[in-house]
């Protein structure tokens, strides 16, 4: 690679500069969501500070010491009698100004909900939650109140460290906290220890329709986890602005943005915030979540070990300051004078708010009405500027061919998406293996970078002499200042056009390019005083105009790392789609999101830099440094132990009456698109034991329908291409004596004319772990015992007919009894899938069989169908 002129040496010395500064960036971005900036406290702290490693100690308890923490498991007892047991203590060492009330409650209920697109009914009995209530002595029972809610139940196989032990441990290291300070909340604060989040929000539920203190509530803060640490991110707040305001007055580490509004509806999952928001309360508040370390959410790793330093003591100083700010605002109001409509018009009627944090280190905040007037603007000067510089009489053709600049870089910034998702296809065409980049996301970085900046640049290279409308000779300016303006205004324009549409749309991330328009005008002036000294085409010009970019490029690193990093490790268990198309799935999204956020970190650089950028050599570079990147990406395996393959590992048995196996079969499937064919070849001891040869293929052996997996709807719609093999009976004859079995009680109680009602009751047999139950309902049913007599949507789940699903949880010595209302006398079908957490010995072998790298959540599903 040869350089022909100055110029490109220039250009080698402006990328070689660019990528020392963004190498910079980068390293300031991964001590940041690293927490390398906090050090966390020792058991040593003084008792008036927030302490991670006290904090840890009860993780460990909670992760380690008890074993699992699900539901129908032992361990979510001994959690419990746990968590009330270090309440005790606290409320203990209490002083007399404080009054301190614990309570164990157990909920149950029932409501229909949609979740992940998907309409579905709960049933719900018996589940635990611990309440604690800090209050001062002078407090009334009616005062408005804060809420700090967690669960402290884990997801299934996972011992629940991150999610959410850490969220219980954080609760009462801050409760400890506020007894320890001397601190006497204004108002009282309350600690909600919901023992079935998992199920789908029930300890939530439970809380809002049973408990007395529901009408306290004045706002709350849902404490989450996706992963074991990083930023503990605001992802939803409202539903006015008043929760985010108090947050950017409170946080001492502030890591919130409101653009996470717009992106949470889209990922698959819920917390309990929208029970308390949303469902079933109008009530302002937080949804602050753990953003990083998702290889190991609801994983076995989600262990006490792979926790991130920093990240539990920047949340409980960060929850100890809101929570203070919270109970002394003038505006926590009671739940029942919240909803009335005369304080909602008074306190609660501002939209939600603009905001975003700068590294950690401050936030940026500003209400709904300046939003709408700051992020008009950009527009405004986009349009006002052709008639600037004396120009009137051309403001015509300087407009144009500001649109002009406008479409090129728009141009750019497709090529910059389209040109790395090309490269990412074309590796596929020659690979079998998908997701290289997954325990390895700098692979990711590394091939599409610098293909995307190829396409950032093709519109520079096409079009190298900008076809200017203006004349030079009117505007007695030199064609290179014209299009250089052209260029800019354009690029801006740009910006101001999206930032513009974030606003009519009423999404909340317009502030990430208003950022670049605000940062843009600062650069063209600094730029155009620059030429005054050292000409148009000079690189200290151009060092001029990079200068007043640099807090907006560094942020643009900032947001966009943290986010591709997020995406990065969350495509391990995104689903996975029919073959062929679902093999390119993955890598397509993971270049095209590297395209859109190389397109936001360089896109403000091009109108200038472009010029020295746009050159034969350095494209050459590009394109090699790309191939490179994607050829050495063959050598690297996608899965580590620290970033392992999910397969979900189901023991189905298909039941008549208590004691017969009709069926009895190993059903396997993946959450990503590496396939099992990818898996089995893998793991050979794996193929060894299920007999599974060379010539294997999907078309040799049994497809598991989706219907099989009932006892996880909906989840079960992330499958595809699962599959099946045949297992021994006898086996589980050996552990259980009865399996789940419905029958009718009174049948002689059906009318001859109208409604024909059935009664029945479900037996769980001598299941042990039981988990969940499902029930899938088709046929003429018009009514039924379950969320007040209200039916959910219909589904249609394995290709079958329209049908009711429902899920039935929670401990009982009891049977369930419900009934089920047919509007005719067609026949009513219900299949059912109880899921139980106890295996058999060979499945247990069979578990351990698979390599480090895969992570195996594995269960037993009992499955009988019966016409009433």
């Amino acid at each position: 690679m040869a350089f022909g002129s100055s110029e490109d040496v220039s250009g080698v010395k402006l990328l070689v500069l660019l990528a020392v500064m963004y190498g910079l960036f980068s390293a300031l971005t991964y001590s940041v969501i690293h927490m390398k900036f906090v050090k966390p406290l020792g058991n040593d702290a003084p008792l008036d500070r927030f302490s991670e490693a006290r904090t840890v100690q009860h993780v460990r308890m909670l992760s380690q010491e008890i074993d699992g923490r699900q539901e129908g498991r032992p361990g979510l007892k001994k959690a419990a009698q746990y968590i009330k047991g270090q309440l005790e203590v606290i409320k203990e060492r209490a002083s007399s100004n404080v009054r301190i009330e614990i309570e164990e409650t157990t909920v149950s209920g029932s409501f229909n909900m949609l979740f992940l697109g998907h309409n579905i009914a709960l049933g719900y009995r018996n589940h635990t939650n611990i309440l604690m209530r800090i209050s001062s002595v002078d407090s009334k029972e009616t005062d408005p109140s804060v809420l700090v809610n967690g669960h402290f139940d884990s997801p299934l196989g996972s011992p629940g460290a991150g999610d959410c032990g850490s969220c219980v441990a954080s609760m009462l290291e801050i409760a400890r906290l506020i007894v320890d300070s001397g601190w006497a909340p204004y108002r009282p604060v309350i600690f909600l220890f919901n023992g079935a989040e998992e199920l789908f929000m029930l300890g939530s539920h439970g809380f809002m329709k049973m408990h007395k203190w529901h009408d306290t509530i004045g706002a709350f803060i849902n404490v989450e986890a996706s992963g074991t640490g990083g930023p503990d991110l605001v992802c939803q707040s409202g539903p006015s602005s008043w929760p985010s305001n108090v947050y950017a007055e409170a946080a001492i580490y502030p890591m919130a943005n409101s653009a996470a509004q717009d992106v949470f509806p889209v990922i698959p999952g819920d917390t309990d915030y929208r029970i308390f928001s949303q469902d079933y309360g109008n009530i302002p508040g937080l949804d602050i979540i753990f953003l990083l370390g998702g290889y190991f959410y609801h994983t076995s790793s989600d262990t006490v070990e792979r926790l991130l330093p920093g990240s539990i003591q920047a949340r409980g100083e960060n929850l100890f300051s809101i929570i203070k700010t919270f109970t002394n605002s003038a505006k926590l109001q009671n739940t029942y004078k919240t909803n009335s409509s005369e304080i909602t018009a008074s306190t609660f009627n501002d939209e939600r708010a603009v905001f975003f944090d700068y590294f950690s280190w401050f936030m940026i905040f500003y209400p709904r009405w300046v939003a709408k007037i700051l992020h008009s603007i950009p527009v405004f000067f986009f349009l006002v500027m052709p008639f600037t510089h004396g120009r009137t009489h051309s403001w015509s053709a300087a407009l144009c061919d500001f649109i002009k600049g406008f479409l090129f870089h728009a141009v750019g910034i497709i090529f910059a998406v389209v040109v790395p998702v090309a490269f990412s296809m074309l590796r596929l065409l020659f690979s079998s293996q998908t997701m290289n980049w997954f325990a390895h996301p700098y692979l990711a970085f590394a091939m599409f970078i610098p293909c995307a900046l190829v396409g950032l640049l093709i519109p520079r290279i096409i079009w190298r002499h900008f076809p200017l409308s203006q004349d030079i000779s009117i505007v007695k300016i030199s064609k290179e200042a014209l299009s250089d303006e052209a260029r800019f205004w354009g690029a801006f324009g740009f910006y101001a056009v999206l930032t513009l549409a974030y606003l009519v749309a009423g999404l909340s991330g317009g502030f990430v390019t208003f950022f670049v328009c605000a940062s843009l005008l600062p650069a063209w002036i600094s730029f155009c005083l620059s030429v005054k000294y050292f000409g148009q085409r000079s690189l200290r010009s151009t060092m001029f105009y990079i200068l007043p970019l640099v807090p907006c490029l560094a942020y643009s690193v900032y947001f966009g790392g943290i986010l591709a990093q997020f995406l990065i490790e969350k495509m391990g268990m995104m689903g996975s789609l029919p073959l062929p198309y679902g093999h390119y799935v993955p890598d397509v999204i993971v270049a095209a999101l590297i395209g859109i956020v190389t397109g936001w970190c360089t896109g403000p650089l091009m109108p200038i830099c472009g010029h020295w950028l746009a050159r034969s050599s350095i494209l050459q570079f590009l394109l090699h440094l790309s191939v490179f990147a994607l050829a050495l990406s063959s050598q690297f395996f996608p899965y580590t132990m620290s970033a392992p393959k999910r397969i979900v590992f189901q023991h189905t048995f298909h039941t008549a009456g208590s004691s017969q196996i009709i069926e009895s079969t190993y059903d396997f499937s993946v959450t990503d698109s590496n396939s099992l064919l990818f898996l089995f070849k893998h793991s050979p001891s794996v193929a060894k034991e299920l007999n599974i040869t060379s010539e294997f293929s999907f078309e040799s052996t049994s497809l598991s329908k989706r219907n099989d997996w009932m006892a996880i709807f909906p989840v079960s719609f992330l499958f595809s291409n699962s599959l099946k093999f045949p297992a021994k009976r006898d086996d589980i004859l050996k552990q259980y004596e009865f399996f789940p079995k419905l029958s009718v009680q009174n049948p002689s109680l059906n009318p001859e004319k109208g409604p024909r009602r059935v009664h029945l009751e479900l037996y769980l047999g001598s299941l042990e772990e039981v988990w969940v139950a499902v029930l899938n309902i088709t046929g003429p049913l018009s009514s039924w015992s379950f969320a007040d007599n209200l039916l959910p949507g219909t589904e249609t789940y394995g290709g079958g007919p329209q049908s009711y699903i429902c899920r039935l949880s929670g401990p009982s010595d009891g049977n369930w009894t419900f009934w089920l209302e047919a509007n005719s006398s067609e026949a009513l079908r219900v299949d059912l899938a109880v899921l139980d957490q106890k295996l058999v010995d060979p499945v247990k072998r069979l578990k351990n069989l698979f390599p480090d790298w895969v992570d195996v959540v594995a269960y037993s599903s009992f499955m009988s169908s019966y016409i009433f």
